[in-house]
């Protein structure tokens, strides 16, 4: 497992400069915990939902029919949400405006009660996810697959994302990275293999100063994203 600092010259080598990356992970810059907490419960309510949906649907579809979302699901304020009828469901389901998932559109209900409960607990739910450390992201992950729905796996980190918060996702090229660097033998497929990954990333963030999400890209750059199974890293050159 080498230094931060090579594989960033090494990504930075096949997107034009350390500049150029730096330009590139600006796209995805994560926000500060004291912005997450100042998220609207509704706003992260929506995120989920857009996720959610996004998995096995194209994402502009989904964009496209967003207005539609927004005024079926009131706005996804999560009160309305959590307290969804059976009427109001079966409205849902005969909404040409939004894709009729029925098992989706139930998980809205079931996570904004999740949601609730957060608010409850912490103050609201937006604190929860600033105050969760980036240390324990798999610890975070564990959360919403047992307490939310429809969030286990990318859908979990995208959705993270979605609100600013870092987090890594185990793409291809990322998974590919962490085999060439050591860290996983294979792609991951259990608790001890986020285990490895987190500690790996936990050493490369205190040596860059860099968060979850920026080091999850660059480990993806620093790979052959067209070749298949293991990428062996290209010659600079």
């Amino acid at each position: 497992m080498r230094p931060f600092a090579e594989i960033f010259e090494l990504a930075g080598g096949r997107k034009g400069g350390a500049a150029a990356l730096d330009q590139a992970l600006a796209t995805t810059a994560s926000r500060t915990p004291s912005e997450i907490a100042q998220i609207p419960d509704d706003r992260i309510l929506a995120e989920m939902t857009r996720r959610i949906f996004y998995a096995g649907f194209s994402s502009k579809v989904i964009d496209d029919k967003w207005p539609a979302f927004e005024t079926g699901f009131q706005g996804f304020e999560p009160h309305a949400c959590a307290f969804m009828t059976d009427d109001h469901f079966d409205v849902l389901m005969q909404d040409r405006g939004i894709v009729r998932n029925g098992a989706k559109i139930r998980s809205v209900q079931l996570n904004a009660k999740f949601l609730l409960d957060l608010k409850a607990e912490h103050g609201s739910a937006a604190r929860f996810f600033a105050d969760w450390p980036d240390s324990d992201y798999v610890g975070l992950l564990d959360v919403l697959k047992k307490r939310a729905s429809h969030l286990g796996g990318d859908a979990a980190g995208r959705f993270l994302r979605g609100i600013g918060k870092p987090a890594f996702i185990a793409t291809p090229d990322m998974v590919a990275a962490l085999i060439r660097e050591g860290v996983l033998a294979k792609p991951p497929s259990g608790k001890k293999d986020l285990a490895a990954i987190q500690a790996a990333f936990n050493r490369w963030s205190r040596e860059s100063g860099r968060d979850l999400t920026a080091i999850s890209r660059v480990l993806a750059m620093s790979v052959d994203s067209d070749s298949h199974g293991y990428r062996e890293p290209r010659k600079k050159g």
